[in-house]
C-alpha cells in the first residue's frame, strides 16, 4: 500500500490582499469560511518535531481530524510534497489507534517519555474552493488567522494551492496568473514550523543556512532540486526579517543564499547543459540582486571597519562625521534592497525558479541524461575534485596576485565551500565526517583572509563614493580627510593578510579530501 501524499504550493500575501483572492475570478467555485482550530501535539523531548513528523488535531464544526505529516527532507520553499495521513477521530486529543499505521507509533514506542502535550495552535477563518486550472482541480484554501503560543501570537495569511488531479505544471501556471494581480510570496514555513519558531523566538531572526539531507540513492538531479529548494528557503526567511526591520544581518543572509544558489547553478552545469532556461534564470538572478552588495558592503564598513578605525584613533575629529555620512547612504541603499524584494519582478522571478526547477525541460527532458541520472554520490566527488584542482591552480603564488585574480581564488573557494556542505550527507562514514570537518575548517580559514582582502578592495569603493550622491551630500573636508586615514591604516594591514592567505591556501591543499 503506497504511502498517501500531499502536493500543495504555498504562498504568503498580507490580509488586505487574502481578501482580494477571495474574489478573484480564478478562485471562484463553492465554499464558505468556516472557523478551524488545530492543536499540535508533541512529547516533552519533542521526539516528534526530531524525527521531521507533526501531530495535529483539526477542529472545525463538530469534525475531529487527526492528521500525521512527515517532512520529504527537501527543505521546502513554496511547494511542499510530504506523506500525509488523516482519520477522523472522536475527541479533542490525539487518538493512538487513529496514528498506528504511521511512522508516530515508533517514535513515541521509543521516547523515554511518550506523554503528548498541546504545543501550539492556529485558528483561522478558512475557505476551500475546488477550482479547474488547464488539465488540473486544484484545491484552493485561503487561510486568514493566527497562529497562539505561549510566548504570544502571530498573523497567519496563506494561500495553499493543493494539487487534487493532473501536474504540477497547472498548479504553477495558476499561481502565476493570480501573481499578476496579487503580491504573492512563496512560502517558507509550515504551519507546524510557524508555531514553533514562534515559540522559541526564532520568527523574527535571521537565520542561517540550514543542512542538505541527500538520500544516499540519490541521483544528480534529485541533489540539485533539494539544494536549490534548501537555497530558496534560506533566501524567504531571511526576507521576512529584513523586511521587518532592516536587519544586516538578514540582508547578508539574503545574500549568502544567492550565492549558494547561483553555485549550485554552477555545480551543476553538467545536469544543466541541455536546458538554456537555466543559464538565464541564474543570471536573472545575478542582476536582480545586485544593489544588495553596495548595501552589505556599506553595512560591513559601519559595522567592523569604521569601529576599528575610531578605537585606533579616539581622537579623529572627521570620523564621527563619516559615520553619519555613510550612515545616510546606507539607509538609501537598504530602501533600494526592500524595493527590490517588495517588486512583482522579484516575487515573479522566485515563483519561475520554483516553476522550472520542478517542471522545466532539464529535469522532465524524454530519455536518458548521463549527468542528470547519475548517482550524486559520483557526480559530487567528480565535482568536488575539479573546483579543489582549480582551486589549486588559481591559488599558486596567492601573495603576489592582483585584487582581480585573487577575487577569482575566492569565488572559486566558495563554490568549493558550499559544494562541501551540500554534498556533505553523501559521504556519511566516520573517516569521511572526520576528513570533511578538517577540510571545511581549513577552506573557512583560507575564505576568511581572501574575505578580509575583499573587504579592504570594497572599502576602497566606498570611500571612492564619498564626493558622489545626491546634491547635498558632499562628505565635508573632516570626513573626507577621516576618509583617506582609513583607506591607508587599512592598506597597510594587506601584507599581513596576503602571507596568511597564501599559508591557509597551502594548509588546504595538505587535508585529505572528504569524498575520496
Amino acid at each position: 500500500m503506497s504511502t498517501p501524499r500531499e502536493t500543495e504550493l504555498k504562498l504568503e500575501c498580507d490580509r488586505l490582499d487574502l481578501a482580494a483572492l477571495g474574489s478573484h475570478p480564478l478562485l471562484q467555485g463553492d465554499g464558505e469560511p468556516a472557523a478551524v482550530r488545530s492543536t499540535y501535539f508533541d512529547t516533552p523531548d519533542e521526539d516528534l518535531r526530531a524525527a521531521g513528523l507533526t501531530l495535529r488535531v483539526r477542529h472545525q464544526a463538530e469534525a475531529r481530524i487527526q492528521t500525521v505529516k512527515a517532512d520529504a527532507g527537501t527543505g521546502a520553499a513554496g511547494l511542499f510534497d510530504r506523506p500525509e495521513w488523516e482519520t477522523s477521530i472522536s475527541g479533542d486529543e490525539p487518538d493512538p489507534a487513529a496514528f498506528a499505521d504511521t511512522p508516530v507509533r515508533d517514535i513515541l514506542g521509543s521516547a523515554k517519555d511518550a506523554t503528548l502535550a498541546p504545543c501550539f495552535t492556529t485558528v483561522v477563518m478558512r475557505t476551500e474552493r475546488l477550482v479547474s486550472h488547464g488539465d488540473a482541480r486544484i484545491r484552493a484554501t485561503l487561510d486568514e488567522g493566527r497562529v497562539e503560543t505561549p510566548a504570544g501570537d502571530a498573523p497567519l495569511c496563506e494561500l495553499e494551492l493543493e494539487l487534487e488531479s493532473g501536474t504540477p505544471g497547472d498548479l504553477f501556471a495558476l499561481a502565476q496568473a493570480l501573481s499578476e494581480t496579487v503580491p504573492l510570496r512563496l512560502g517558507a514555513l509550515s504551519k507546524s514550523e510557524r508555531g514553533f519558531a514562534l515559540r522559541d523566538g526564532r520568527l523574527s531572526a535571521p537565520s542561517k543556512a540550514g543542512p542538505v539531507v541527500l538520500p544516499a540513492d540519490a541521483r544528480a538531479a534529485d541533489a540539485f532540486r533539494r539544494i536549490v529548494m534548501a537555497c530558496l528557503r534560506h533566501l524567504r526567511l531571511n526576507e521576512a526579517v529584513f523586511l521587518a526591520g532592516r536587519d544586516p544581518e538578514a540582508l547578508h543572509q539574503i545574500r549568502v543564499s544567492l550565492r549558494r544558489l547561483r553555485s549550485a547553478f554552477s555545480l551543476f552545469k553538467p545536469v544543466l547543459a541541455h536546458d538554456p532556461r537555466a543559464e538565464s534564470l541564474s543570471q536573472a538572478i545575478k542582476c536582480a540582486a545586485e544593489p544588495f552588495g553596495r548595501a552589505r558592503n556599506l553595512d560591513v564598513f559601519l559595522e567592523t571597519t569604521l569601529p576599528d578605525e575610531m578605537a585606533r584613533r579616539p581622537g579623529e575629529p572627521g570620523l564621527p562625521e563619516l559615520a553619519e555620512r555613510l550612515a545616510a547612504d546606507r539607509d538609501r541603499a537598504h530602501a533600494e534592497v526592500a524595493e527590490v524584494l517588495t517588486s512583482t519582478a522579484w516575487r515573479s522571478l522566485l515563483l519561475d525558479l520554483l516553476s522550472w526547477l520542478e517542471t522545466g525541460p532539464w529535469l522532465t527532458g524524454a530519455g536518458a541524461d548521463p549527468a542528470r541520472d547519475a548517482p550524486a554520490r559520483d557526480f559530487a566527488a567528480d565535482v568536488l575534485e575539479r573546483f579543489r584542482k582549480r582551486i589549486r591552480k588559481r591559488g599558486r603564488h596567492l601573495a603576489k596576485l592582483d585584487p582581480e585574480a585573487r577575487h577569482r581564488v575566492r569565488i572559486a573557494g566558495k563554490k568549493l565551500r558550499y559544494g562541501a556542505d551540500f554534498f556533505a550527507s553523501l559521504f556519511p562514514d566516520k573517516t569521511a565526517r572526520k576528513r570533511h570537518k578538517a577540510f571545511t575548517v581549513a577552506l573557512s580559514d583560507l575564505q576568511d583572509h581572501l574575505g578580509a582582502l575583499n573587504d579592504l578592495a570594497t572599502a576602497h569603493t566606498v570611500m571612492a563614493g564619498l564626493a558622489d550622491g545626491p546634491p547635498g551630500t558632499a562628505a565635508s573636508g573632516p570626513a573626507l580627510f577621516a576618509a583617506g586615514l582609513t583607506t591607508a591604516d587599512n592598506e597597510a594591514q594587506t601584507g599581513t593578510l596576503l602571507a596568511a592567505a597564501e599559508e591557509a591556501h597551502a594548509d588546504l591543499l595538505d587535508v585529505k579530501p572528504f569524498w575520496r
